[in-house]
């Protein structure tokens, strides 16, 4: 499954011939906190024993969880905040801004074979366009000394806050933008799972 992740393709070997297959995806998964489902609950104690938090977070190895761009914790929303009347942001307003986001992102790969989008850049593609400023290197190092961040998850979070900038129409990537794509990396917080 890592290989498919990384390198957009699955390779068959066999003893006369190698073949290698496109295989562009898209995953999306989800899963409880721990056993009970109750860890880091806004209103209920988990209810696991000591270390059975991390033992369950551990099921999931760290070279495939590093190769998934956005790590997001939901906690439960309360019965107010569901019921309360208040208007969010409409469907066709986000759209424009998504397909605004992903016409910068086709233009901007428009003379590379067979790359679309901020998430299939390479080493040579990040250093091309996303280049934070100086205060953003420094909120990165920080990053990566205090939260224990691998090569491949900077990596991650500089193709993150690409396309964070983008949906904003910023040319840049700004420190908020970097911010904000270090904060979609909560389970390579350490000590996240106990």
């Amino acid at each position: 499954m890592r290989q498919p992740l990384e390198d957009r393709t699955i390779t068959i070997s066999r003893a006369k011939f190698t073949v290698d297959y496109p295989a562009s995806t898209m995953l999306i998964s989800s899963m409880n906190p721990c056993p009970c489902g109750f860890y880091n609950h806004p209103d209920k104690d988990c209810l696991c024993p000591p270390g059975m938090v991390q033992k369950y977070l551990s099921r999931i190895s760290g070279p495939l969880l590093d190769r998934i761009d956005i790590h997001i914790e939901v906690t439960p929303v309360s019965f107010d905040k569901i019921s309360e009347e208040r208007l969010s942001e409409k469907s066709e307003n986000i759209r424009a801004r998504v397909e605004a986001a992903r016409e910068v992102q086709s233009k901007r790969f428009s003379d590379e074979d067979g790359i679309h989008s901020n998430a299939m850049m390479s080493s040579r593609l990040l250093r091309k366009y996303c280049q934070p400023n100086e205060d953003g290197m420094k909120l990165l190092k920080v990053a990566m000394e205090k939260v224990g961040l691998s090569a491949r998850a900077y990596d991650r979070i500089l193709k993150v806050s690409r396309t964070i900038a983008d949906l904003e129409g910023s040319e840049t990537i700004e420190t908020d933008h970097l911010s904000e794509a270090i904060q979609y990396r909560s389970l390579d917080r350490d000590g996240w799972g106990g």
